[in-house]
């Protein structure tokens, strides 16, 4: 799941959930699939930023590092 949260100055910035939410390969989805159809589909767009919270969730698949 792809939440559009914002979108300033050609920026679209998204909030990523479900099974996105923190797994490793978020950034080549956002950055391959999403980003790339949201700037072929509305050419203003120019570019995709991700605003989720990966560490965070019941059960995400990043964990952080450890201090």
């Amino acid at each position: 799941m792809a939440e559009l949260v914002a979108v300033e100055e050609g920026i679209a910035y998204l909030r990523l959930g479900g099974g996105c939410q923190g797994c490793g390969m978020a950034s080549v989805t956002l950055s391959q699939g999403i980003e790339v159809a949201l700037t072929e589909a509305i050419p203003e767009i120019i570019e995709v930023r991700d605003v989720t919270d990966h560490a965070s969730g019941e059960n995400p698949f990043y964990e952080s590092a450890k201090k």
